[in-house]
């Protein structure tokens, strides 16, 4: 029978060396991120033919956290995707598990990028939210449906059950990706975002090289958070087996019991 020492064992620790590493690599980073926006890059300004001065000014900083989440939002679900149809294929925990460990993640930055977009959108666009905007309310839709799928997976049922059940629902959410990615060129006209300044190349080299250093920064934090979140569901799992298995050798015991009684 398994003992409280034997959980103990199996819930000793999800941190490492390596997570170590990416944790302080994760604040240093932070640390010169911050530096570099507000110190380094300028503001957005521009002077107009009549010498007005006009721009994004400082929310422009936004940038540096909002953009990055929308990448790692991508990162999560498209994750989340390519775990899924290697869990249909071989049917094994650890594709699971790495499936709803991303999905959890991109959730966290899907949100993250709604609330920084409503944020930068105030000062830019003179609103919080524009329900006519495509690019808002197709992201609005992606992160709905992967918060609907990690409500799925809390739904009791058989677990080759609902893995198969989340990762159909995985396929057809993370269609939408490629529908909020493009949504600004297929439906020009019926959004306030601008089209790619990257591929357009209309930004400033500070800025490029800070947006840059965000995004990898940004995917040193994703990295930490996935080791983490997926360490914490494999001990989980194993907790759930110990307790499965402590249970059958109860009613094993009660029912040799019984028989010896009887």
């Amino acid at each position: 029978m398994s003992s409280p020492a034997n959980r103990a064992a199996v819930l000793d620790s999800t941190s490492s060396r390596a997570t170590r590493v990416l944790g302080w690599l994760t604040l240093a980073g932070f640390a010169v991120l911050v530096a570099l926006a507000f110190a380094w890059v300028p503001e957005d300004t521009r002077i107009t033919e009549q010498g007005d001065v006009v721009g994004q000014f400082d929310a422009v900083r936004l940038m540096f956290v909002h953009v990055p989440s929308a990448i790692l939002a991508y990162t999560g679900f498209g994750l989340t995707f390519l775990a899924s149809v290697a869990y249909l294929r071989w049917r094994t925990d650890w594709w699971d598990i790495m499936a709803h460990s991303s999905a959890e993640i991109g959730v966290v930055f899907g949100v993250l990028t709604l609330v920084t977009g409503s944020i930068w959108g105030r000062p830019t666009w003179q609103t919080w939210w524009e329900w006519g905007d495509v690019r808002l309310v197709t992201t609005l839709v992606m992160v709905l449906v992967f918060i609907g799928y990690l409500a799925v997976r809390r739904i009791p049922a058989d677990s080759a059950v609902q893995a198969r059940r989340s990762a159909v629902i995985a396929l057809v959410g993370t269609a939408n990706i490629v529908i909020v990615n493009r949504s600004v060129d297929w439906w020009e006209n019926r959004t306030l975002h601008q089209q790619s300044t990257l591929i357009a190349r209309k930004i400033r080299d500070e800025t490029l090289f800070t947006l840059s250093f965000a995004l990898a920064v940004g995917m040193v934090l994703f990295a930490w958070l996935l080791l983490h979140r997926f360490r914490t569901a494999y001990l989980e799992r194993q907790v759930e087996e110990l307790e499965v298995q402590e249970a059958l050798v109860q009613r094993r015991a009660e029912a040799s019991l019984g028989g010896d009684r009887a």
